[in-house]
This record gives C-alpha cells, structure tokens and sequence, in this order.
C-alpha cells in the first residue's frame, strides 16, 4: 500500500487507514484538524496519537512497530517490589488529573522541549471531563510525587506521559496501573513508542497488524461502571 500524508479539515473526523503511515518520519499519517474531543476519540479508536511541538501544526501518528507492555510480562524487579511492599506511597486514580498532565508537561528531564503545549493540555483536560482521558497518581505524605495519564476507549489504554520527583514513583505508578487492568483482562497497553524506562519496565515492540488486531479485542472489553471513579488502589 502505498505511503502518503493526508491533510485534515475540521469538516471531516475521517482519518486515514494506519497502514498509509509514512515509515520515514516513523508512523506520520495526517497533518492539521484539530484538538476536539471527538476527533480524539475517533483518533485513538483507530490507534492513532498526536504529537507535535510548539509552533508546528498538528500531525497526527501511528508508528510501527508499536511499543506496547504486555499486562503479563510488566518487570518488577527486586528494588521496586521492597518499594511497593513498604507502602511509602498512595497509589489513587483520576484524583489529580490537570496536575498530573501539567507536571508531565513541565518536567525537568524534557529541557523545555516537550509535546504537551498548552493546546494539548486544554484538549485532554476537555477529554477527562468526558470520561476518556485517565490519571494515576503517587502521592508521598500528601503530596503528588509521579503519575501518568492517557486515553481508555473500553479497554484499550494508549499511554501518553508519566512525570515522578521522587525515585520510583513513577515506576509504582506504571506497576500498579497495569496491574489494575490486567484484572480486568486486560492484556496490553499502549506505549506508542519505547524508550529506556519503558523497555526497564518490559517494553515490547509488535507489528501494526498485530497491534491492530489486539487493540481491536481491547476495545470489546466494557470496564465495570466504578473502574475509573477517583479512588485510592494502593494498599
């Protein structure tokens, strides 16, 4: 199939198919739109992500291969587990979820270069309203020390960023999500693209098709009513 960009317009929520993806830049399959709730849910529906910095136009994303944590595989080594075991942490969801997505944006280690500009903060904080976009939150004597936030469609879970200012929160964070989700049959998340923390956590790279093709199944799987409500899920 043959690769090319498709440049949206705000009449249409239609997206390419991924398989139209560009392999040079890695995964590019659409420029421009815009940020509503809609057309990111019909987006991630469809494994598609935006990512784009200040100044530059929306593009939208679906690379391949796609990084990914099997539910089953997550490393816990020997160090996080005595962490997790000692309960220095509170573990909550969806209590904090503007602060978790402005911490991730201003964190020290992105150098002023990051993907979260303030378009994309007000379009995922209008998402979470909605009941799409989701936060996991580390807490250490009351105050939010890591977290990570992303998109649900059903079962499907895309990964966007995660933040910590204190060792391991982040870690615990990720740990104890995908332990949430796989409960629930959950067998994957997605991690869109990998990195050295993520493959340290058991960051996988699969093919489009088959990444497709579980998210697809993912999707089937109707979360119970109360899964996302503001809780504490730490011990």
């Amino acid at each position: 199939m043959s690769q090319t960009i498709t440049f949206l317009t705000p009449d249409s929520l239609a997206f390419p198919s991924i398989n139209y993806a560009l392999a040079e830049p890695n995964g590019l399959l659409a420029i421009g739109g815009d940020l509503t709730s809609e057309r990111l849910i019909t987006a991630y529906s469809n494994g598609i992500f935006p990512w784009y910095g200040e100044d530059e136009p929306i593009m939208w994303w679906s690379p391949h291969p796609r990084a990914i944590i099997d539910t089953s595989e997550i490393r816990i080594n020997r160090t996080l587990r005595k962490v997790i075991n000692r309960q220095q942490f509170k573990v909550t969801i969806n209590q904090a979820f503007e602060q978790v997505i402005a911490l991730c944006a201003d964190a020290p280690f992105r150098n002023e270069d990051t993907w979260i500009v303030s378009d994309m903060v007000n379009a995922y904080n209008a998402l979470h309203k909605k009941g799409y976009a989701h936060s996991c939150e580390v807490w250490e004597d009351e105050k939010l020390v890591g977290g990570l936030y992303g998109v649900a469609i059903n079962g499907y879970f895309s990964g966007e960023s995660m933040f910590y200012s204190s060792p391991n929160a982040s870690k615990v964070a990720l740990a104890l999500f995908v332990q949430l989700l796989r409960q629930q049959g959950v067998t994957f998340i997605d991690c869109q693209i990998t990195n050295p923390f993520l493959e340290s956590m058991g960051c996988k790279e699969i093919s489009r098709d088959l990444f497709s093709q579980i998210r697809e199944q993912m999707k089937t799987i109707a979360l119970p009513q109360h899964f996302w409500a503001t809780r504490q899920i730490s011990d």
